[in-house]
């Protein structure tokens, strides 16, 4: 126990949290239900607990007190006294140390043992029971951190939203076996910063990484038992600090300096959080910080019944954003990694949860949604919704407010099932090619709102998606049932790995296939890390625990094939960023440009012929084709108003087997240019093709015409 004396004043309520001004430190904790809340010092190596004092004051429902002897570097920990008393949902039990929700840095790992329950497991009466044994041996310990920092001349890219291409990506997994990164940075944010993961970024063209979840995080016991961890790190347990395991000796100014290089590069940084739930997980879950600070605050619980939970994620629980302080730490987490981390925007896991009123139902006026729409520094940078989640009427694509951007799952499962040679998908991939106005268009929203993408981390790689039938996750220990069974894939011949050049053939082209809609649609596309050099996961679609060579990008086994799709990704990104028609600020909707005699899009059939999709067979069918107008009118315009005319393109994307297809008028041009062709990606020559002429489009392809003017 205590080996030294504190000075103990009374402090401040705010800022929660452990608070370092220059000569001593703040401790503040908020907690409605409790009676008395303790503070725990550790030594440097967190193991043995140096000093113990009550929070001397109890101030707007938080306990507070400041500490001048502290300095930066002190581990500390919480023990909260209140009822147990679980029918009633309070969960208090000061054998249990825990973590600060504020805390802005963690040391140490978790270990599991028993003694994280709050309950004696194992006991006839379950949670209702009450353990005594402490986990302080077993848990990492909050950090006070000096959050100094030379920025300098840093500042956001603030690449414009239809200018965006997103780069999904994961700290550990991309530089583990990456040649270029010293050993001793590899799967950490300095790792990212190296210079030769940027110079790869850059020449990639994309504009923005998105980083799979950096805030500290639980590897569930489940996995712990089967040698496996979770690797993608969907099991938040402290909202404001970065991962220990991604950290190196710099501390918190690796990940400012990752920051730096990245934006020095023109990239900007997107975060994957969660705050939807925690690795507390249900009734029945361990007592790690929330659950014991005040569990009646902090979490859903079933009305009539507070001793559960409600649980729209499948994780266990939800965090109760309609509790004021659960939803200020959301907010002030937001912006203490903008404004103190220097990051650019945020993708919201299940964000539907978030979103969740009194009731339960998702509400567009949600407290969440309202506190972000006016914030002014979180209302300014990229908000991105995974608009659904597991409860009643999570499905919620297209329906989050105006200022936010979504993941586009339509996109992703129209997009697989035309290449894979479905039919009755061609008005829906119409939809979808254009910017999803039908689910986007409303209130001022533009085609930006549509986060397209065929891969995610969760499912299966692009190299994946066309070389297997179905999933093969035996790997994760579940009897290959995790995973969606959904995929729209087609292993084109052979299952999984082959030898047969022809197989492999078909795999590649589709491969080119699915990146040339992607890259070309309008909306904000998605990239995977390694599925521009055809990385595989061995068909695995639910990779969240392999943490190791199945999951890290193997950049030096990238092959022949591996080139040539990331030379094809280069040049479809220029191609992309070279034409504004390729990601317009506005939707397109068949009509005549004001001021033109053309119209924004036309689509065709075979023949050339103006496609009327009321016929009779309109959405059957393998193929579909377009003329996308390069004439300004009214909607390509610079910030100014000046007009940005640019070329007109013919489309044609053939599922099928090969079709001829005749080339519409050129309005006096010589003629249509082939720019790009998935059957013939290496032309020896320029193909310049007069008008009324027919072109054929060989199976399983995509075409690229341009206008050439006279």
């Amino acid at each position: 126990m205590p080996t030294r004396t504190y000075r103990l004043w009374p402090g401040e309520p705010y800022p929660l949290g452990a608070t370092w001004d220059g000569k001593g430190v703040n401790f503040a904790l908020f907690s409605e239900n409790a009676e008395k809340v303790e503070l725990c010092l550790f030594d440097l190596a967190g193991e043995r607990e140096i000093h113990r004092v009550a929070l001397p004051e109890y101030t707007n429902e938080v306990w507070h007190g400041y500490l001048p002897d502290v300095r930066p570097g002190q581990l500390y920990g919480f023990r909260v006294y209140g009822p147990y008393d679980p029918a009633q949902g309070h969960r208090f039990n000061p054998h249990k140390l825990l973590a600060d929700p504020y805390a802005r840095a963690f040391r140490g790992r978790f270990v599991w043992n028993p003694a994280h329950f709050g309950y004696k497991v194992g006991d006839p009466e379950e949670d209702l029971s009450f353990d005594t044994r402490d986990n302080a041996a077993y848990v990492p310990k909050g950090q006070v951190v000096d959050a100094a920092f030379t920025w300098g001349q840093d500042a956001p890219p603030r690449t414009p939203w239809h200018q965006t291409v997103i780069y999904e990506m994961h700290v550990r997994g991309y530089t583990m076996l990456h040649p270029g990164v010293p050993s001793e940075h590899r799967g950490t944010f300095a790792g990212l910063a190296s210079p030769d993961v940027i110079r790869h970024l850059v020449d990639l063209g994309v504009t923005a990484v998105e980083l799979l979840p950096v805030q500290t995080f639980v590897d569930e016991q489940l996995l712990v038992e089967r040698g496996l961890r979770n690797y993608w790190g969907y099991n938040s347990i402290g909202f404001f600090a970065p991962e220990p395991r991604y950290m190196t000796a710099a501390g918190l100014g690796g990940f400012k300096t990752m920051v730096q290089h990245l934006h020095d590069a023109g990239l900007e940084v997107i975060l994957d959080v969660v705050y939807n739930h925690t690795a507390e997980g249900n009734r029945m879950g361990p007592t790690f910080s929330f659950r014991g600070i005040d569990n009646r605050s902090y979490y859903r619980l079933a009305e009539g019944d507070p001793r559960r939970y409600h649980d729209y994620t499948g994780c266990g629980n939800a965090l109760n954003l309609d509790h004021p302080r659960v939803l200020q730490l959301v907010m002030d987490s937001l912006r203490y990694w903008v404004q103190e981390m220097h990051v650019d925007g945020f993708r919201f896991d299940l964000a539907t949860t978030l979103a969740r009123g009194r009731d339960g139902a998702f509400d567009t006026h949600s407290g969440f949604l309202d506190a972000l729409g006016q914030d002014p520094v979180l209302s300014e940078i990229k908000l991105i919704a995974e608009s659904w989640d597991v409860g009643e009427g999570g499905y919620q694509v297209g329906n989050f407010p105006p200022g936010w951007a979504e993941w586009n799952d339509r996109y992703r499962d129209t997009v697989r099932r035309f290449w894979k040679g479905e039919r009755g998908v061609l008005g829906d991939l119409a939809s979808r090619l254009t910017g999803s106005s039908d689910l986007f268009e409303k209130k001022g929203r533009r085609p930006w709102a549509s986060i397209n993408f065929v891969t995610a981390h969760d499912g299966f790689t692009l190299k994946d998606l066309v070389s297997y039938d179905g999933k093969h996750n035996e790997a994760n220990g579940e009897g290959n049932r995790d995973g969606t069974d959904a995929n729209y894939s087609a292993n084109h011949g052979a299952e999984g790995s082959t030898e047969d050049p022809e197989v492999n053939a078909v795999r590649a082209r589709q491969m080119r296939n699915l990146l040339a809609t992607l890259l070309l649609s309008e909306g904000v596309p998605m990239l995977v890390a390694g599925d521009e050099i055809a990385r595989s996961q061995n068909g695995n679609n639910n990779a969240y625990c392999q943490d190791n060579a199945l999951s890290w990008i193997p950049w030096e086994a990238v092959g022949e094939e591996g080139e040539a799709l990331r030379d094809f990704v280069q040049k479809l990104v220029r191609l992309r960023e070279d034409h504004i028609v390729f990601h317009r600020g506005r939707f397109f909707h068949g009509k005549r440009i004001p001021g033109t005699r053309v119209k924004d899009i036309v689509w065709l059939e075979p023949d050339g012929k103006e496609k009327d999709w009321n016929a009779p067979g309109a959405h059957e069918g393998t193929s579909l084709s377009c003329l996308v107008s390069g004439e300004a009118g009214e909607y390509h315009l610079t910030s100014r108003g000046e007009a940005q005319p640019d070329d007109t393109f013919l489309v044609i994307m053939n599922a099928g087997e090969a079709i001829t297809h005749t080339l519409p008028p050129a309005d006096g041009g010589p003629g249509w240019e082939v720019i790009l062709d998935t059957a013939d990606p290496n032309p020896e020559a320029e193909r310049v093709l007069e008008p009324g002429v027919t072109l054929e489009a060989g199976a399983h392809s995509f075409v690229l015409l341009v206008r050439r003017e006279a």
